[in-house]
């Protein structure tokens, strides 16, 4: 498994999706979400990059200081080169630091395991954005980040429909809707 190409990957996928909706559409709210489509981007940004900070300094207590998002007025076009940076940049400190641990509020992680987070960031968000603007959209990468964050989740077929259903997004047949959720970012022993 190659996580800086599955997170590149990712990212690529999801700012195909984003680029085809209307950019005067981000004011509404991202399904789901409490946030607007636009507040979900610099939501997007700001956790790819503080996953970026932690794995690079190798946090060891806390959240980063270092506050990351995208400027107001943007286009969406702009916007969307942000979310392709911080996913870049993450993945270039995941290839460079595949040891590093780090600091995160739901485990110490490595950097598969924040590459994960990214890609779980990457593909719900992109997610709650397309379906506020009643766009269907699927992510084939979601295999990889189950099995690594989610060690607990039912046996399905489709990854995506799991990885939704872990993130508290939808329901499996037979399975309630989460209400509460966490994944699981602590490295194994």
């Amino acid at each position: 498994m190659e996580w800086p190409a599955l997170l590149d990957a990712t990212a690529r996928e999801c700012v195909e999706v984003l680029r085809e909706l209307p950019d005067d559409g981000f004011s509404r709210r991202a399904t789901g979400l409490e946030w607007s489509c636009r507040t979900t981007l610099d939501h997007v940004v700001e956790g790819l990059l503080g996953y970026t900070a932690l794995l690079a300094t190798r946090a060891d207590r806390r959240w980063t200081s270092l506050l990351g998002t995208l400027r107001p007025g943007l286009p969406l076009e702009h916007c969307l080169e942000g979310v392709t940076t911080t996913a870049t940049l993450l993945s270039r400190t995941v290839a460079a630091s595949p040891d590093a641990r780090a600091w995160h509020p739901w485990g110490t992680s490595d950097a598969a395991g924040f590459a994960a987070m990214g890609i779980t960031e990457l593909t719900m968000h992109t997610h709650d954005i397309a379906q506020a603007f009643g766009v269907r959209w699927r992510s084939e990468n979601c295999a990889p980040v189950v099995e690594r964050l989610f060690p607990d989740a039912p046996a399905h077929s489709d990854p995506f429909a799991l990885l939704l259903w872990c993130t508290g997004r939808d329901e499996l047949p037979g399975v309630p809707r989460r209400e509460q959720w966490q994944w699981h970012g602590a490295v194994a022993a």
